[in-house]
């Protein structure tokens, strides 16, 4: 779109500030001194609740008007049944752009960080961030900039760097104590094991994450650090070289026995009584006496 046509020709629009009427003549102008107008309509999870706004949306997107480009991006609710999102999909080209996991935001802002802002971010320093921050890219986008700018000439990103940038960081979280397990430091697993329970974390959220943390160690074992990369997502990559050398302090007699155990840890946190951090403390301190007779 040139310069010149472009206040003529292009509409910034949000589903849940415009009205129906407003958004039909908005879709209506025709372009100007131009061979296309372009209408984005964000957040039209905002117009779904009229059956107006609804059936005209459908019918624009089916057979629009000459000319022009509408492009719409929406949040679908959870749990939502509603036929309008299937029936906008069917009629038009979609492209679905799934929430990036917890797990993948650390490869993310490395990712992100060396190609828009030339910056090298440590992996603790990923982590941490992500831990604080959580997996709204929105807002890791903006903490990313942020940083930058901090670190100048350095181009380098640190732990203690992104503290000092004034993100406050939980005392322990749950990758560090995953690392911490699989480069056997069982006993200050175990010392820090109730200070991530009291910041929210549960007991069969951290087994799940024990026992996926034990698997990658296995396939490391087994295949070598080239195996896990491969069998790792794009944006967990980068976790192949740890791993691999967490492994060596491993035998696969040991990774097996760790995981059967875990299993019965999952099974007693849903059935008895006791406390998250009795059955994980005990399954971590068992993990070391046995090391310690072996």
């Amino acid at each position: 779109m040139e310069e010149a046509t472009r206040d003529f020709n292009l509409d910034l629009l949000r589903g849940s500030e415009v009205n129906t009427e407003t958004l039909a003549s908005v879709i209506a102008t025709p372009p100007m001194m131009a061979e296309w107008r372009v209408v984005v309509l964000r957040e039209v999870e905002g117009l779904a609740s009229s059956k107006h706004a609804r059936d005209e949306l459908v019918r624009i997107a089916q057979d629009p008007p000459p000319g022009l480009a509408l492009i719409m991006s929406c949040t679908v609710p959870v749990g939502s049944k509603a036929k309008f999102y299937a029936s906008l999909a069917k009629v038009s080209q979609s492209t679905e752009f799934k929430a990036i996991t917890d797990a993948d935001v650390p490869g993310w802002i490395m990712d992100r960080a060396e190609a828009e802002h030339q910056v090298e971010f440590s992996a603790d320093a990923a982590r941490a961030l992500g831990v604080a921050i959580g997996n709204n890219l929105g807002v890791l986008s903006q903490e990313l900039t942020k940083l930058a700018d901090f670190v100048g000439d350095r181009r380098t990103v640190q732990v203690e760097d992104v503290e000092a940038a004034g993100t406050t960081l939980p005392s322990q979280d749950r990758w560090r104590w995953f690392d911490l397990v699989g480069e056997r430091k069982f006993e200050e697993a175990a010392r820090t094991l109730p200070i991530l329970l009291q910041q929210g974390e549960n007991g069969v959220g951290l087994v799940i994450g024990l026992a996926t943390h034990l698997l990658r160690l296995g396939i490391v074992a087994e295949e070598g650090p080239g195996g896990l990369e491969h069998a790792l997502p794009r944006h967990q990559q980068w976790l192949a070289s740890r791993i691999a050398s967490q492994a060596l302090e491993w035998t696969q007699d040991e990774i097996d026995e760790a995981l059967g155990s875990l299993l019965d840890v999952d099974r007693l946190l849903k059935a008895s009584p006791h406390t998250d951090e009795h059955f994980l403390e005990a399954w971590i301190l068992g993990i070391r006496v046995r090391a310690e007779v072996e």
